[in-house]
């Protein structure tokens, strides 16, 4: 196919697990995921450290729990953003084979008009030599009439 939305027809293929991946993958590189999760450990860290004393903290420093989830959180964030990784690099695949073909067709049409032009240039020139023959036999004969006034037409 050579024309048409290939983005909305990959998209339209996903499945749903490839659409949350999408998603998370999206939100987890995003500013927004950046600054929450700065927040959400600041809280949690400020949380164990100054509100509760030391020794009713749930997580006392060195924040043990913390980089337990940091860690699971990281063991499943890769995954996720290497699926969206390769979908996107298939994407790219099937963008750069559609380039590759409306590239192949425009160079196929720039053919035809260049040998249809080329037609007609040869078309022309034939035509103005046709043109330009009548015109000397006419000159011939004009002059023909000024040098001999006697002289029958042709």
């Amino acid at each position: 196919m050579l024309s048409g939305n290939l983005n909305k027809e990959f998209d339209d293929k996903l499945t749903p697990g490839q659409r949350v991946a999408d998603k998370v993958a999206s939100f987890g590189g995003s500013w927004a995921f950046i600054g929450l999760f700065g927040g959400f450990m600041f809280v949690w860290i400020g949380v164990n450290t100054f509100i509760l004393a030391s020794a009713k903290a749930f997580d006392p420093y060195p924040y043990i729990l913390l980089n337990l989830f940091l860690s699971m959180l990281a063991a499943i964030q890769a995954p996720v953003i290497m699926m969206s990784q390769n979908r996107q690099e298939e994407r790219d695949r099937l963008r750069a084979e559609n380039d590759y073909q409306v590239n192949l067709k425009a160079e196929l049409e720039i053919r035809m008009i260049d040998e249809k032009i080329e037609h007609l240039m040869h078309n022309q020139w034939q035509r103005m030599l046709e043109i330009q023959y009548v015109q000397m036999e006419m000159i011939e004969d004009m002059h023909r009439r000024v040098v001999d006034p006697g002289h029958p037409r042709r």
